[in-house]
């Protein structure tokens, strides 16, 4: 295996534990929110190095798939706190 390769996968392995962590305890869904949008661009990131480093685009609707993913459920997120905030006041 190609020791950059390992050193890269160790790396978003030790991030993607402690975003894990932060989407586990929260406190607040905003918190969840940015840890999973963060996770998932971890997965994206590893994908991506993953296909420079092998010369490959097996991946890449994989890599399509979890940025849609990614953006509507921030959207999603957005809406929903912001129709709590508004009913709150």
């Amino acid at each position: 295996m190609n020791p950059v390769l390992m050193v890269i996968y160790v790396v978003f392995a030790v991030a993607a534990l402690l975003t894990l962590w932060r989407i586990v305890v929260g406190p607040s869904i905003l918190d969840r929110a940015v840890a999973s949008d963060v996770l998932l661009t971890e997965v994206m990131c590893v994908l991506g190095a993953d296909m420079a480093i092998n010369h490959h685009v097996t991946t890449l609707p994989v890599l399509l798939i979890i940025a849609a993913v990614g953006v509507f459920g921030s959207i999603a997120i957005a809406r929903y706190v912001a129709r709590r905030d508004k009913g709150e006041g």
